[in-house]
C-alpha cells in the first residue's frame, strides 16, 4: 500500500548539485502536476544525489558531564582499604539545546552531506579507571576510589557527602538527580512524553485485504488525524481504516480528503466518544534553520511509539516520492532530516526543540538493502536521508480537505520535460495527447513563455529539473504573482507569473 510497506525506489529530479533526473517515461510530464502515472518519475537507475533526492516513502543529543567530586577534607575520617565504592546515581543530564541548557560544540559528522550539516555532538565516553593505588591512609585510598567510580559514570551523580559523625569511618553516598522524576522542560524525553499520547498508529486495508501500517497524528478537538495520502489511500475505496492511540485505545476511522500531489491526508475518527484528542502544537517550517534538533515519532515496522532524534540537514530539497504501486509520483520542496525514519514512519510528525510540528514525516532516501526486521524482507531502511513535509504546506492542505474533501493545487499551465535534469526545466514542443504544451490564455501564456524555453529559477529558488519546477511552485497558493527567469536561444530572461488553479487530482 504505501511507500514505507512497498519499499520501492523512486525517481526524483536531480537537484541543485547536479544530480541525476529520474528515469521517467518517454513522455514530458505537465508542470500542472503531471496528469497521469506514466508521466510521473520512474525508479532510477542509480542513487539519487542531494539535490533532488530520489526517495521512498517510507518509509545525536549531548549530556553535560559533570565534574569529578572533590575528596572531603583529609580529618574527615577514615575508611578500610578495599572499602567498596559507593553506589552511583542514574546517568542523565539536559539534552543539547534544552532549555537553560549550554551550547556544546558540534562533533565530527554523522554522515556527510549532499544535504546535511553537522550531526548532534555523540555522548562522551569515559575509558574504564585505573584501579587505585594503595596508600597508608584509608581515607584517602577510599575517596580517590569513589573519584573514579564518579568518572567512570560519566554523570548523573547529584552530589557526594561525607558523613563526619562517626571518626572512625566515612560514608560516601550518592544523590538522585531530581531532574530525573520530572525531566528537564525542553529534553527529548519531556518532548516525547508530551507528544506520544498525540499519535497514532493507523491500519489501512484495502477491501481485497491488503494493507499496511504507518502513522498520524491529532490534528484538532473534533477527531481529524493528519498523516500521508499513500498511508490511506489503498483503505480510501471500501477499504477499513483503524487508528490506535499510545494508551492501547483503537478506533474506525474514515477518510475525509486526500491529495495525491502533495502526499496529505486528513483522515476522521468515527467515533470520538473517549478519546484523548489533544491537537499536536504546529510551528513555522519556514523558520526551521539547518542544524535546528529534531524529534521524529512513528510506528517504523509496526513499532508503535518510536522515537529518533535528528537534526534539521537540509531546507527546501525538491523530492518526487511514490508509493511503489505504480501511481503518480508526489512531489514537495522537503525538509531532510537524518532522524531515522523507516516503514511505518510515514505520516508521523517532526517535532522541533519546542515540540512543535515542523513537517510530516513522507520518504527516505534508500540503499535497497532491505530491512532488518523479520518480515521486513525487501522493505529499505533509514540510511540517514529522511524527508519531511513542511508543515506550513501541509496545514493549508488539510484545510482545504477539511472544507472540501478536494486539495487546490497551483498551476502554469505549460507542459515541461520531466526527464532531463541539471539544465533547468524545458516546455517541451507538444504537450501530452497532442495538446499544445502551453495553454492558451494561461497563466504561462499570459507570461510569454513559449515552446522550447527553459526555466532556470522561480522567484529565488533555482531550478534544475521538471520535477523541481513543480514541487517549488506547490509551496505557493493560487493567484501568486512569482518571476520567472527562463532561457530563450541562448538569452535569459525575466518575465512574471500569476499561477493558475486546479482542484483535485487527476
Amino acid at each position: 500500500m504505501s511507500t514505507e510497506n512497498e519499499g520501492a525506489a523512486v525517481p526524483s529530479a536531480a537537484g541543485p548539485q547536479g544530480s541525476p533526473a529520474p528515469q521517467d517515461a518517454e513522455r514530458p510530464a505537465r508542470a500542472n502536476p503531471p496528469a497521469e502515472p506514466a508521466e510521473s518519475p520512474a525508479a532510477p537507475a542509480a542513487p539519487a544525489p542531494p539535490a533532488a533526492a530520489p526517495a521512498v516513502a517510507p518509509d545525536g543529543g549531548t549530556a553535560q558531564m559533570p565534574a569529578v567530586p572533590p575528596a572531603p577534607p583529609a580529618g574527615a575520617g577514615a575508611q578500610q582499604q578495599g572499602a567498596p565504592a559507593a553506589p552511583q546515581a542514574p546517568a542523565g543530564g539536559p539534552w543539547y539545546n534544552a532549555a537553560g541548557a549550554p551550547r556544546q560544540p558540534y562533533g565530527a559528522p554523522a554522515y556527510g552531506d549532499a544535504s546535511g550539516n553537522g550531526p548532534l555532538v555523540p555522548l562522551a565516553s569515559w575509558g574504564a579507571p585505573e584501579p587505585p593505588r594503595r596508600r597508608r591512609g584509608g581515607l584517602v585510598a577510599a575517596v580517590l576510589a569513589a573519584a573514579l567510580v564518579a568518572g567512570a559514570a560519566g554523570g548523573g551523580i547529584g552530589y557526594w557527602a561525607a558523613d563526619r559523625s562517626d571518626t572512625s569511618s566515612t560514608t560516601v553516598s550518592a544523590s538522585g538527580d531530581p531532574k530525573l522524576a520530572s525531566r528537564t522542560p525542553g529534553s527529548v524525553a519531556d518532548i516525547a512524553g508530551k507528544a506520544l499520547p498525540s499519535v497514532v498508529t493507523i491500519e489501512a486495508q484495502s477491501s481485497g485485504g491488503e494493507g499496511g501500517t504507518g502513522t498520524g497524528f491529532v490534528y484538532d478537538t473534533q477527531g481529524h488525524i493528519l498523516t500521508n495520502n499513500h498511508v490511506v489511500a489503498s483503505a480510501a475505496d471500501g477499504g477499513k481504516l483503524s487508528v490506535t492511540f499510545s494508551d492501547g485505545k483503537q478506533y474506525d476511522a474514515e477518510v475525509i480528503g486526500r491529495a495525491q500531489g502533495y502526499d496529505v491526508a486528513v483522515i476522521k475518527l468515527k467515533n470520538p466518544s473517549g478519546a484523548k484528542l489533544n491537537p499536536l502544537p504546529l510551528g513555522d517550517s519556514d523558520k526551521a534553520a539547518v542544524g535546528d534538533a529534531t524529534v521524529a515519532i512513528g510506528a517504523p515496522f509496526g513499532l508503535s511509539g518510536t522515537v529518533t532524534t535528528g537534526i534539521v540537514s537540509a531546507k527546501k530539497r525538491p523530492v518526487a516520492s511514490s508509493d511503489g504501486g505504480g501511481s503518480n509520483a508526489s512531489y514537495m520542496s522537503a525538509l531532510q532530516t537524518d532522524a531515522s525514519i523507516n516503514p511505518g514512519n510515514s505520516g508521523g510528525p517532526l517535532l522541533n526543540a519546542q515540540g512543535a510540528v515542523i513537517g510530516i514525516n513522507s520518504a527516505i532516501q534508500s540503499a535497497n538493502n532491505g530491512g532488518g526486521l523479520p518480515g521486513a524482507q525487501g522493505q529499505s531502511g533509514s540510511i540517514g536521508l529522511g524527508f519531511a513535509i513542511p508543515i506550513n504546506q501541509a496545514k493549508n492542505v488539510a484545510e482545504q480537505l477539511i472544507r472540501t474533501g478536494k486539495p487546490v493545487y497551483p498551476v502554469i499551465e505549460a507542459t515541461v520535460n520531466m526527464r532531463d535534469a541539471g539544465g533547468g526545466a524545458r516546455i517541451v514542443s507538444n504537450g501530452s495527447g497532442g495538446s499544445p504544451a502551453v495553454t492558451p490564455g494561461g497563466p504561462a501564456d499570459k507570461a510569454g513563455l513559449k515552446p522550447g524555453d527553459v526555466i532556470v529559477k522561480l522567484g529565488d529558488t533555482k531550478v534544475d529539473s521538471g520535477p523541481t519546477l513543480i514541487s517549488e511552485i506547490w509551496t505557493h497558493k493560487p493567484g501568486t504573482k512569482v518571476s520567472v527567469t527562463y532561457i530563450r536561444d541562448g538569452k535569459q530572461k525575466t518575465t512574471e507569473i500569476t499561477l493558475g488553479e486546479r482542484t483535485g487530482d487527476k
